[in-house]
């Protein structure tokens, strides 16, 4: 390899993505959110969406027995409740930040969009683990921007 993974990283980063917060409440846990870039559409028929989890994160334990979640597309506004959810410690949802989903999983307020899912797969992606969810509910919110990240930091569109 004649490159080293900060070099990868940044390569990576030129390439512009949306942010999303997903969100679980799986038994035996407080519903809870994390910060990703990686969601993705998968399959139309029938529907899936993927998304990728670092192995280390502390919400790691919560996702391996987690039996569902929702992706939540950020709008430009909620860059704030994108860096809270980003940071290591504490991913608890606050009751004003969420309603409960027509799947019963928490839907934060204010998303462009949110897809609530059952867990179809979980693939070893390195030292992330892919999970593919089949989306059993979604709300497509008020029309709006998206939050975007890029070349490391937030952006927007022009």
């Amino acid at each position: 390899m004649s490159f080293d993974s900060q070099q990868f990283r940044r390569a990576l980063g030129r390439f512009a993505t949306g942010v999303c917060v997903i969100t679980a409440n799986p038994l035996g846990h407080k519903p809870f959110g994390v910060t990703v870039n990686s969601f993705s559409s998968l399959s139309l028929t029938p529907p899936l969406v993927l998304w990728s989890l670092q192995k280390t994160s502390d919400t790691m334990d919560a996702f391996a027995t987690a039996t569902s979640y929702c992706a939540n597309v950020l709008a430009e506004d909620q860059q704030a409740l994108s860096g809270r959810f980003a940071k290591k410690g504490d991913h608890a949802l606050e009751d004003a930040d969420y309603r409960t989903g027509d799947a019963g999983l928490p839907v934060l307020h204010g998303a462009l969009a949110s897809f609530e899912c059952e867990i179809d797969a979980r693939h070893d992606g390195g030292d992330h683990i892919i999970l593919v969810g089949k989306v059993v509910a979604m709300h497509a919110g008020e029309p709006g921007k998206p939050l975007l990240y890029f070349d490391g930091g937030y952006r927007q569109i022009g």
